[in-house]
């Protein structure tokens, strides 16, 4: 039997060739490899902006952490060097005052004082007293 086909006419492996092979075939268009690439970096570009802007929204908490403990290890000092009349008591609220070049730790808030209020104390800061025995700041002049 004579294969009726021309063998010029027919590829040895179609489904590796860059267009369709016969006529009900799918039309094959070749890509345009700039507008693939273009895509491609524009949404690296995209993913990795999200990803700095991530970065820079930590490293903002993280300096306002570092920011805040630091503060607290200030006003920790100045309450350890100040006069205690009384033993503070964990979970309390303490008010400290400058008085000349000397610090105060007082149980009495600035709007107790009613009309004795004391004009030679300088409000520093409202403090509470946490179980590692460091200074939370509530309130800073």
């Amino acid at each position: 039997m004579i294969n009726p086909i021309d063998k010029d006419k027919v590829a040895e492996n179609p489904g590796l060739i860059a267009y369709p092979h016969n006529v009900g075939s799918i039309v094959i268009k070749p890509e345009d490899q700039g507008k693939l690439k273009s895509r491609a970096l524009s949404a690296m570009r995209e993913q990795t902006n999200r990803q700095l802007l991530q970065i820079h929204k930590q490293a903002e908490l993280l300096a306002k952490q570092a920011n805040e403990l630091k503060e607290r290890v200030e006003v920790s000092e100045k309450i350890y060097q100040a006069e205690l009349s009384f033993e503070p008591f964990i979970g309390n609220t303490y008010h400290l005052y400058k008085i000349n070049n000397t610090y105060k730790l007082m149980l009495i808030a600035p709007n107790e004082w009613g009309r004795s209020k004391r004009t030679y104390l300088e409000y520093v800061s409202s403090v509470k007293l946490l179980s590692d025995h460091t200074w939370e700041i509530e309130k800073q002049f």
